[in-house]
């Protein structure tokens, strides 16, 4: 039995960082790393276990007996362990066998920082090394202008587990498979970007991957951290981004996990009031610990830097912010002013987006925030969190209940819809239309549209027009593109029976149209998050529940005209105010019989009229389309 040698990848200066909180590349240094020493091959594990008396490295190598391996703890009161074991190797199976000065506690962990991870339910880290050929230099090079903040950022969520299955075998996809299939689908849609809901290791499905146990491996559900290099690769191929969930806020208590990890409370704050979510049930991490800082920034680069992800939307930032989220009175402590707000976990917000942009300027970080904490998107030199963006939540809301209502009712809720503009510019703000929405009895989003058949898909397609041509960017969630039927089933697939049918071809049909003229129309992103890029024609026609707007790019011509009707009866010779003179050109309509609509049709082109309507010079008749949205553009 080969023993232990001595041997470390961490510099005095390593340490100091460490300690510090500023080291953001601590894979590089903890975990297991195959390398050569003095002629042999081997892996040297590190770990980090301040409390503890020993630390073995168990596994199928030595059949996983405890102290046969005992590696070294450092001289420099880091609390890091370390050790170089001869003939262990890529593929090796193995945890650590922590012994507690704590009540002589002994727990058995995986490794915090492995690169790859057991098929759940198993739950051992596996020593793996991954040189993967990257083949997207092309797109690396030129993605600053794909994920520009005046560039289209439409983006398709999608749970990899669910998306579509195998079915003669009944499973999922593999990321190999899902680099042919999902690349195509996106890019045949017309999304800028894909989201995936989480696919760092997760031991439990019905956490959807929100439940992490393993933070720096992509999960062996679907294949090799290798193949989700592959998929990664081909999206970017594809001239598609790809934005990763990452959840910082909370991770599960599974005896393999972070909890308690040395048999002291080492990520989780010990304080269970700061250190426990009522909600999840899952614990909360201590973000005034540094080295806990710096395994939470070490691992958003991790992924930005090994596997050239675009983006993190990053969960629950509500929850992060506020020391009395889902708490009652006497269940939470005041932090040292007497707020409400964790000081802590809002200087490490700070912290992380400050090295994402310093290393990554060219990515984005997406905050889902669901309160009005306020300059969650703006610089962290102006006072700001430094996100690049914020999930709008309230405009979320707002509408689905909107859409919701009959349109006999709408007339009285006419301010629901024109009310998100008077926040819209507070942030950077993302549209999501995500999969919290179609799950827990909120039925799918098509399902929420009243009327007949023909008006539940109308409805649907003025919703996804009236979101495309709203300032900000874009989130679908996968089979909403399509008009799902049923709520998204995690264990299921989603129904692509459907697509044989006319109306949700139709749907498809048009979102992909909307994803052309919103990548297509400078007018719909260039000043996306800024009011300079909106304008209101007149959103005080209740009586008709008609909304029409402009929408501006760079250029003082390049204007777009917007007319919703949110009613099934159509609109004949509606009077708009116009800024400019020429002709009124329709670029769009949801109401296209390609898409399922009445087809009725407006002219090819409108001549302008010198006369003053809605407090501009100038105005024309337009048809407004029952349940339709209509978009013109001017030409001289």
């Amino acid at each position: 039995m080969s023993t232990v040698k001595t041997h470390s990848l961490f510099s005095d200066f390593d340490i100091d960082l460490f300690k510090a909180g500023k080291h953001y590349r601590l894979y590089e240094k903890f975990g297991s790393h195959i390398i050569e020493k003095e002629g042999e091959q081997g892996t040297y594990f590190a770990v980090w276990a301040p409390t503890a008396k020993s630390v073995s490295v168990i596994g199928d190598f030595n059949f996983w007996v405890e102290g046969q391996h005992l590696l070294n703890v450092r001289w420099d009161s880091s609390g890091i362990w370390e050790g170089f074991i001869p003939g262990v190797g890529k593929g090796s199976t193995y945890k650590y066998k922590i012994h507690s000065n704590n009540n002589d506690i002994k727990t058995e962990k995986a490794d915090p920082y492995a690169r790859r991870c057991e098929h759940p339910p198993k739950t051992a880290s596996v020593v793996w090394d991954t040189n993967y050929n990257w083949k997207d230099a092309k797109w690396m090079k030129k993605r600053k202008k794909h994920n520009a903040l005046d560039a289209p950022f439409s983006v398709y969520e999608v749970h990899l587990g669910s998306w579509k299955k195998n079915i003669e075998e009944n499973r999922s996809l593999s990321y190999l498979e899902l680099a042919n299939d999902l690349v195509s689908y996106v890019k045949e849609t017309g999304f800028t970007h894909v989201e995936f809901m989480p696919i760092m290791e997760y031991p439990y499905d019905p956490s959807w991957g929100y439940q992490l146990t393993g933070y720096f491996a992509p999960t062996s559900r679907f294949g090799y951290p290798e193949e989700f290099s592959a998929m990664v690769d081909a999206f970017h191929q594809a001239d598609i981004g790809v934005i990763l969930d990452w959840v910082p806020s909370h991770f599960p208590e599974d005896a393999h996990g972070l909890g308690f990890f040395d048999g002291s409370h080492l990520y989780e704050h010990p304080d269970r009031r700061r250190g426990y979510h009522p909600d999840w049930k899952s614990l909360i991490f201590n973000y005034g610990r540094n080295e806990v800082k710096s395994f939470l920034i070490s691992n958003a680069i991790f992924w930005l830097d090994q596997y050239h992800a675009d983006g993190l939307r990053v969960d629950a930032v509500a929850s992060m912010l506020f020391l009395d989220y889902s708490r009652d009175d006497g269940e939470w402590e005041p932090n040292q002013f007497g707020g409400r707000e964790n000081l802590e976990a809002i200087a490490f917000m700070k912290e992380m987006n400050e090295a994402v942009y310093k290393d990554f300027p060219d990515v984005q970080t997406i905050a889902e925030e669901s309160t009005s904490f306020p300059m969650v998107s703006k610089p962290t030199f102006l006072g700001g969190l430094g996100f690049g963006m914020k999930w709008m939540m309230g405009w979320m809301h707002d509408t689905l209940q909107y859409f919701a209502k009959e349109p006999i009712y709408r007339r009285h809720h006419q301010n629901d819809l024109s009310f998100s503009m008077t926040y819209a510019f507070t942030e950077n703000f993302m549209l999501p239309l995500s999969h919290d929405e179609v799950v827990y009895g909120k039925k799918s989003i098509l399902g929420r549209m009243p009327g007949d058949d023909w008006q539940r898909f109308a409805n649907l397609r003025l919703l996804y027009s009236y979101m495309f041509t709203h300032p900000g960017a874009n989130l679908l969630f996968m089979g909403s593109e399509f008009g799902q039927h049923e709520e998204w089933d995690f264990q299921g697939s989603l129904d692509w029976h459907l697509l044989d049918y006319a109306p949700h071809q139709g749907v498809k049909k048009m979102l992909t149209a909307l994803n052309k003229l919103y990548k297509g129309q400078s007018a719909l992103h260039e000043k996306q998050f800024s009011s300079e890029g909106f304008e209101w024609i007149n959103h005080n026609d209740a009586e008709n529940s008609v909304y029409t707007y402009l929408r501006k790019g760079n250029e003082a011509n390049d204007q777009l005209i917007v007319a919703c009707n949110m009613t099934p009866i159509p609109r004949e010779n509606y009077r708009i105010g116009l800024p400019l003179d020429g002709k009124l050109q329709e670029v769009f309509s949801s109401d296209h019989a390609d898409f399922g609509g009445s087809g009725m049709k407006t002219k090819k082109s409108i001549t302008i009229q010198k006369e003053e309507w809605n407090y501009k010079p100038f105005s024309a008749e337009i048809f407004l389309p029952p349940l339709g949205c209509v978009v013109f553009e001017i030409k001289a």
